[in-house]
């Protein structure tokens, strides 16, 4: 019996074949016949030996390893968007490595030192901040990068979003034709593109009907922060209307002003919300919503990042899909409006 793990050298040996031949059934791509490569992992299961995929990437210069980066989980859209990332991954053959960083650029890039430690192909970083000297550093470690739900001013960076802008006016424009004219905001963490780029395209929507928001409030894009953000803005003058940066605290506004204030949604006041969760599409909830296109966004973050990873002079791409509003419950409905669907044509 072997003491310790097996090696490479144990499995050609109980096998009958050369090390090389070994290490070409278990290079992807190469090339064994079907009988040493029967014989080989025969052996291989019988001695529990496991390639070392880290010390392969030394030798080949490919890990087929994609670090992704996430800041946060609790709102429910980045737990069902690293699911279908790393499925999608994982059918073009390459495995995901998941860190988590906090939502600022210093953070960030501590993490990306550490990801670039483990050897990756390419990097995904999904609503984070990141610092104008990160893109040179990957550049510099041939370590391609793309942004997903974020964007940046730097041209080198790659970036797939929804088109927050868009979204942000059919957010506006939904509640101007539903008659509401005392429209609130809820903005996220003001260092984020998407928040920045969802309240530019509700407020000049707003703007081109005559209207200024009535009133705008901060949370941050987490739950407790919403909250606080409702509270503050129904102190005293409330909106009949809010719009909320995204879902996670459409739904903290919603339960707030319902079970706190006792206002009725969307009797009393409209909630809009962005991203089109789960917990959106549930009866309690109805939450009429911006929907990100998370498939297709998906799609186009991972073949971005393995068409470079492939070919290095691939050019940086910028990319906003753009996506429907979802009309449920949470929001007065204008005339010529069906749930579930845009204005009849």
């Amino acid at each position: 019996m072997l003491k310790g793990k097996a090696t490479s050298f144990d499995v050609a040996k109980l096998a009958g074949v050369s090390q090389s031949a070994v290490s070409r059934v278990f290079t992807p791509g190469a090339s064994a016949s079907k009988k040493t490569a029967d014989k080989v992992r025969e052996a291989a299961t019988k001695l529990g030996y496991r390639p070392n995929a880290l010390a392969r990437a030394v030798v080949s210069g490919r890990s087929r390893i994609i670090g992704l980066v996430v800041a946060y989980l609790e709102n429910q859209f980045y737990p069902d968007v690293l699911e279908k990332l790393s499925n999608a991954l994982q059918e073009r053959g390459y495995h995901v490595l998941i860190f988590m960083a906090a939502q600022t650029a210093g953070r960030i890039d501590e993490v990306v030192d550490e990801i670039l430690d483990y050897q990756v192909d390419g990097i995904i970083a999904a609503s984070v901040a990141l610092s104008s000297e990160l893109t040179e550093r990957c550049n510099a470690a041939g370590v391609p990068m793309v942004l997903f739900n974020r964007s940046q001013d730097d041209p080198g960076m790659s970036a797939v979003t929804s088109d927050n802008v868009a979204g942000g006016r059919k957010a506006a424009e939904f509640l101007i034709a539903g008659g509401h004219t005392k429209i609130g905001y809820v903005a996220g963490w003001e260092g984020a593109s998407t928040q920045r780029d969802r309240e530019a395209g509700f407020v000049r929507a707003l703007e081109a009907h005559g209207l200024r928001l009535h009133a705008r409030e901060v949370g941050q894009f987490t739950t407790e922060a919403a909250r606080e953000a409702a509270r503050r803005m129904f102190a005293q003058d409330p909106p009949d209307a809010v719009f909320a940066a995204n879902d996670h605290m459409a739904l903290a506004v919603m339960d707030t002003v319902r079970f706190e204030l006792g206002l009725d949604v969307p009797g009393d006041v409209s909630v809009i919300g962005y991203d089109d969760v789960p917990a959106a599409d549930w009866p309690a909830y109805a939450l009429t919503t911006v929907r990100q296109p998370a498939n297709r966004m998906v799609a186009e973050t991972v073949d971005i990042l393995l068409n470079t990873i492939e070919d290095t002079n691939t050019p940086p791409r910028r990319i906003a899909i753009d996506g429907p509003l979802i009309v449920r419950g949470s929001a007065r409905v204008p005339d010529g409006w069906e749930t579930g669907k845009g204005p009849d044509t």
